[in-house]
C-alpha cells in the first residue's frame, strides 16, 4: 500500500495599494505558484492587501498559523509607503534595526558612501531574529521570519529571491495534473463531469471555458498527486466526451 500523500500548504500576501487599485498588475502570484508546486507545496489562499499596517499584521498573524508557509511580495522599498518589514516585526513582537550584513552587503554594492542614502538604509532593516534572504539583482535584501518569507514586490528580484532560498523549504508529495479538451459546452457536461468527480473525490476536477480560434473551447482540467488515478479519471472522462461525439485531447503536465 502506498504511503498517504504528505500535504505542504502556503499563502501568498500581496501587499500593496497599487496592486487593489488596478494601477500594477501583479504577477508573483502566478510565478510562485507554479513554482512552489514543483516543489510540493500547495498554495491554498492568495491574498491582497492596503498598505495599512494593522490590516498587514493582523492579516500574517492569522495566515502564518493556518498555513505552513507564508510569502509576501511588496513593500520593503526605501520609500515612506513602505511598511511591509514593520508590519512583520510588529506581527511577530520583535524590534527591527539594521542588519549588520545587509548594510554590508548594499555598502559593498553601492561603494560610495553618497549613493548610500538614508532611504536605501531603511531597506537594510530587518526585524529581529530574521534570516536573510539573498537579492541576486539589485542586493537589497528579503528575509525570513520562522514560516514566513518577505521578497520584494518588482517580479524580477522577488524571482531571484525565491530562487535563491527555495532550498530551505520542505515540501510535500508534489501534485500533477492532466488536461483534456473538448468542443462541446460545459452545460451539456456538467452532468458527467458532477459525476466523475464523485467516483474519483481524491482528486480536483475543474471545467474552464474559453475560446480557441474563435470557437468555444472548454479545458478540463483534473489535479492530484496520484498518477495513475489521475490516468484512469482522464481516460474515463475522454471515453464520455467521445461517447457524446465531442472531441477530447489530452495533455499532461
Amino acid at each position: 500500500m502506498s504511503e498517504p500523500a504528505k500535504v505542504v500548504t502556503a499563502c501568498i500576501l500581496v501587499i500593496g495599494n497599487e496592486i487593489l487599485s488596478g494601477r500594477t498588475r501583479d504577477s508573483n502570484i502566478q510565478y510562485l505558484a507554479l513554482e512552489l508546486g514543483k516543489l510540493g507545496v500547495q498554495v491554498r489562499e492568495c491574498r491582497v492587501v492596503p498598505d495599512i499596517e494593522a490590516t498587514v499584521v493582523a492579516t500574517v498573524n492569522e495566515v502564518r498559523k493556518k498555513f505552513d508557509y507564508v510569502f509576501t511580495t511588496g513593500g520593503i522599498g526605501p520609500t515612506h509607503d513602505d511598511i511591509t518589514a514593520d508590519c512583520i516585526a510588529k506581527a511577530f513582537g520583535v524590534g527591527i534595526s539594521e542588519h549588520p550584513e545587509a548594510v554590508e552587503r548594499m555598502t559593498k554594492h553601492y561603494g560610495d558612501v553618497a549613493l548610500f542614502t538614508p532611504a536605501r538604509r531603511r531597506m537594510a532593516r530587518v526585524p529581529h531574529g530574521g534570516i536573510l534572504v539573498d537579492n541576486p539583482v539589485s542586493v537589497a535584501p528579503g528575509f525570513q521570519m520562522e514560516n514566513v518569507f518577505t521578497f520584494a514586490g518588482i517580479p524580477k528580484v522577488a524571482e531571484a529571491m525565491f530562487q535563491s532560498m527555495k532550498h530551505r523549504l520542505v515540501g510535500g508529495t508534489p501534485v500533477v495534473s492532466r488536461t483534456v479538451r473538448t468542443n462541446l459546452p460545459e452545460g451539456i457536461i456538467a452532468e458527467p463531469l458532477g459525476a466523475l468527480q464523485k467516483r474519483y473525490e481524491d482528486l480536483d476536477i475543474g471545467s474552464y471555458p474559453a475560446f480557441r480560434n474563435g470557437k468555444p473551447s472548454v479545458s478540463l482540467v483534473l489535479r492530484g498527486t496520484d498518477d495513475a488515478r489521475l490516468a484512469a479519471a482522464s481516460a474515463e472522462l475522454m471515453d464520455t466526451l467521445r461517447g457524446m461525439n465531442g472531441e477530447a485531447e489530452e495533455f499532461v503536465v
